[in-house]
């Protein structure tokens, strides 16, 4: 596995983004000698319910900006790693070093090095697909859920033709401008500089396969080697009786509308105050003051 690591002048001065860098080492997985730098934000009191925010793709954890400072303040505290592939942590260089058990193991690893309890796990997009079936394979590590604008897929949904768009883009487009591809997936403008802010984990296209690797990863076949143990935490959530919480913004095209099979399977999904929002697929940047600040009261934080 050859790995390269973003250099760290691309990070600074970044909008919004005041956050001090840490890290820590993963195993690289499936047998592989070795380890992988990971690297996380890590906010706020750390005697307090952490909250893991969960990025997806093509993004990293910039996404949380406007929550962090909210959730802080509201008395928690809030751990915001990097996916391998991502922001600041180590990138692999090939596609096929990406799988979505090493990304399940990857973030596992990651809760089992902080030793991670009651957590209050918030999950977007890839976020999600790795988030959730963490939470359902380790459920005695979580305490609450918030799904934002994400699902966990068992190869048993239709997929809209959007995203087989997306997944044949990200495969065999010659450019792959990640900026430019989280603004598309929001309502709201994003600045020149928070679209460069995105562009920053990315200076060449050897640094981008992780970003490429995601679409191809989702499954959506009975055959991908993901489907049983998907399957397996998608029973496991079933059960899950903690509080549950859907927040999805309903302009997004591809998952707008994937919260009402969560609401219906999740046991702890029961009488909570879901909500569908104006918002695009990325809600953190359209929505991320009112995500925080429903999260915090719902989750019994200190909110103004």
């Amino acid at each position: 596995m050859e790995v390269v690591r973003t250099p760290d002048a691309r990070f600074e001065n970044l909008p919004g983004y005041p956050f001090a860098p840490r890290y820590l080492e993963v195993p690289r997985g499936q047998g592989e000698p070795g380890t992988l730098r990971m690297h996380y934000l890590d906010e706020g009191d750390a005697g307090a319910t952490p909250v893991l925010l969960l990025h997806g793709e093509p993004t990293w954890s910039y996404l949380y900006r406007k929550m962090i400072p909210i959730l802080v303040k509201a008395g928690f505290r809030v751990i915001a790693p990097d996916l391998v592939g991502f922001g600041r942590s180590d990138k692999p260089t090939r596609i096929a070093d990406y799988t979505y058990a090493r990304h399940v193991g990857w973030v596992t690893a990651f809760v089992e090095a902080l030793d991670l309890q009651r957590i209050l796990l918030v999950c977007q997009d890839w976020g999600s697909l790795i988030g959730l079936r963490v939470a359902g394979e380790r459920t005695e590590r979580f305490g609450r859920i918030v799904v934002a604008n994400g699902f966990l897929p068992t190869a048993r949904q239709p997929v809209p033709p959007a995203f087989r768009l997306w997944r044949a883009f990200a495969s065999y487009s010659p450019v792959f401008p990640i900026g430019r591809i989280v603004a598309s997936g929001c309502v709201t403008k994003l600045t020149p500089a928070e679209r460069r802010a995105y562009d920053a984990p990315f200076p060449g296209r050897a640094y981008t396969a992780g970003a490429r690797a995601f679409p191809a990863l989702v499954p959506i076949r009975e055959d991908d080697p993901a489907v049983p143990a998907n399957r397996a935490a998608w029973d496991a959530l079933g059960r899950f009786s903690k509080p549950f919480l859907t927040l999805f913004g309903k302009n997004d095209p591809i998952l707008g509308r994937a919260d009402a099979a969560l609401q219906r399977h999740v046991a702890g999904a029961d009488g909570q105050p879901h909500e569908r929002f104006w918002g695009g697929h990325f809600v953190q940047e359209d929505r991320g003051d009112h995500l925080a600040t429903t999260i915090a009261r719902w989750a019994g934080g200190t909110t103004a």
